[in-house]
């Protein structure tokens, strides 16, 4: 693709890979061989304060997080809520079950199950993410599972987040524990003596949540692996550099390895964007993390066409992507690879991220080329099955016979011969 870049990514290392398996790969190992014993050791080691099983949040503790919340910040977060709430039902009404008899004598169909149990991660990160678990339970709720557990990192003497406490009681999670990281995605998945396993495990979460998931899918399923966040926003010269900037800058300032993009038919906006960025970095409180993040991972593309810049996106596959041209509509079918899309300028990446209703768990590091984000189809199990009667057994027998002999693979030709005989 023929295309100029105006700025380029600096930063390539991150914290060694291998160091990173390793060190969970221990923790897994002693979480599944320790259960409650380790933990309890553990915790007590690193916080001092606090007392054995004393992990699980009471049902009293949560509902007192309402009382350190103003009634407007009890608003926003019912708003949440709903909203997330409505769209996973959406999502689950547009799934259905069926039965077709598919030939003569023979019935097939799927059903939609919800799993029994999942294990919901609330990463605490740099910033306390109040919808992180909304945008983890709503869904789950909706698809009817029925032991929903949820784990986030206390902080030593505050505990968890009331705002994210107050959600999680308010959406009836019973199973709230406060401890994370590696160590609780191993609890999740193998179980302790006091706390059972789930079969399910979804959230996002730093580089040691994310190396744990990995290590333990296969045990237990997950949604999907989720890295630092990403935003790259396409543009042509009818774009907003404030608009743009402002956006981009909203990505970087989660962590200094988050990546912000942009791609442009205009160098004369892609040139006015970084000037735009610069000046709002000069007030930005949070500057230290978004200009470090901007400064080493940011990039700015200009491209002859609004196609080619289709082109560049559906490579990149960004977990969010902007689109500031004049028919942003138009580019709807052209765009393929993308965790979740915000089509014009009006359309705030921060909306999903905080209340509109789509959830902002979502693929990172390309994998959007190949999955979507956390939805409600996570939670369901679409089985299928098949009734079948002597008018299809004439029909399938033969065929099943002749497949089966040519791969030599006797057991199957007789499991169908014998039907044929009958």
């Amino acid at each position: 693709m023929n295309y100029m870049e105006i700025k380029k990514e600096t930063l390539a290392g991150e914290e060694d890979v291998q160091k990173v398996q390793d060190t969970v790969r221990t923790t897994l190992k002693r979480v599944k061989d320790g259960g409650d014993k380790y933990l309890q050791e553990y915790y007590m080691k690193k916080f001092n304060s606090f007392e054995p099983l004393s992990f699980l949040i009471s049902p009293e503790e949560a509902a007192k997080a309402k009382d350190k919340l103003s009634a407007e910040r009890i608003e926003g977060l019912d708003f949440a809520i709903e909203r997330v709430t409505a769209f996973a039902q959406a999502q689950k009404d547009s799934m259905k079950e069926f039965e077709k008899e598919m030939v003569p004598g023979a019935i097939m169909g799927q059903r939609i199950i919800p799993v029994e149990s999942c294990g919901c991660y609330i990463p605490a990160g740099r910033y306390p993410c109040s919808t992180s678990g909304v945008m983890n339970v709503a869904p789950a709720k909706v698809a009817g599972v029925k032991r929903i557990v949820c784990c986030y990192p206390a902080v030593p003497d505050k505990g968890i987040d009331p705002a994210i406490l107050y959600t999680l009681h308010k959406m009836g999670v019973e199973e709230i524990f406060s401890f994370g990281g590696a160590h609780a995605i191993g609890v999740l998945a193998f179980g302790t003596e006091t706390i059972p396993p789930v079969e399910l495990i979804t959230g996002p979460g730093n580089q040691w949540v994310a190396e744990a998931k990995r290590q333990v899918y296969g045990h237990v399923g997950i949604d999907l692996i989720a890295g630092p966040s990403e935003c790259l926003v396409i543009a042509d010269e009818t774009g907003r550099a404030d608009y743009i900037a402002v956006d981009l800058l909203a990505q970087c300032e989660h962590d200094p390895v988050a990546r912000g993009a942009l791609v442009t038919t205009s160098e004369k906006l892609a040139r006015e964007v970084l000037a735009e960025i610069e000046r709002q970095l000069s007030d930005l409180p949070t500057a230290d993390t978004a200009g470090y993040s901007w400064e080493h991972k940011g990039v700015v593309v200009v491209v002859p066409t609004v196609e080619d810049a289709v082109a560049y996106a559906n490579d990149y596959a960004p977990e969010h992507l902007e689109v500031h041209t004049r028919d942003p509509n138009a580019l709807l079918p052209l765009l393929t690879s993308y965790g979740s899309l915000f089509l014009g300028e009006a359309a705030a990446e921060v909306f999903a991220d905080k209340v509109a209703g789509t959830n902002h768990i979502l693929p990172t590091g390309r994998a959007a080329r190949y999955t979507g984000g956390l939805w409600v189809g996570n939670f369901l199990k679409v089985i299928t099955h098949q009734w079948v009667d002597e008018r299809a057994v004439k029909l399938f027998a033969p065929y099943s016979e002749q497949q089966s002999a040519y791969e030599k693979m006797e057991g199957h030709r007789r499991s169908a011969a014998i039907r044929l005989a009958k």
